[in-house]
């Protein structure tokens, strides 16, 4: 079973890890061991047999939750690891105060996009060529009624 726990110094390698095998342009250690002292962010990871294998972000900006960043390790992709991470992040984006959350998806990611929309995000708009390496362009999302959990 999934177990969700906010992000620690211990982690930061194992995410760092993840982030450089999923992404072209991945977070540093350091941009995540920032975000520990950042007291508008919150980061979760999600840990199977004691092993890091996800982690999720969101800071609140005068109570807009912006979702930074989702990152499952390949080998536990569609598992619905994601979607427990991200249950959890809105639970607690709610408790920090945020009323609504936005993010941005890659337009060709329909796995990603397949897990929010499952979560009530809906589409409002498109960033032209927002992603670099391949540039595409990203899809906005937003929640603006999270469900509490």
């Amino acid at each position: 079973m999934v177990r969700i726990r906010e992000l620690e110094i211990r982690d930061i390698e194992a995410v760092s890890i993840i982030e450089a095998q999923s992404f072209s342009m991945p977070w540093s250690a350091k941009d995540f061991e920032q975000l520990l002292t950042d007291e508008k962010s919150l980061y979760l990871v999600a840990e199977l047999d004691g092993q890091v294998v996800g982690c999720c972000g969101v800071t609140n900006v005068c109570g807009e939750g912006n979702i930074n960043n989702v990152v499952v390790q390949e080998a536990y992709r569609g598992k619905g690891v994601a979607y427990a991470m991200m249950q959890e992040l809105l639970a607690r984006g709610c408790e920090m105060g945020c009323v609504e959350f936005t993010l941005e998806v890659r337009v060709s990611n329909a796995p990603a996009i397949h897990v929010y929309e499952k979560l009530g995000f809906v589409s409002e708009g498109i960033r032209p060529r927002f992603y670099e390496k391949p540039i595409e362009d990203a899809m906005i999302m937003w929640i603006r009624e999270p469900v509490r959990q």
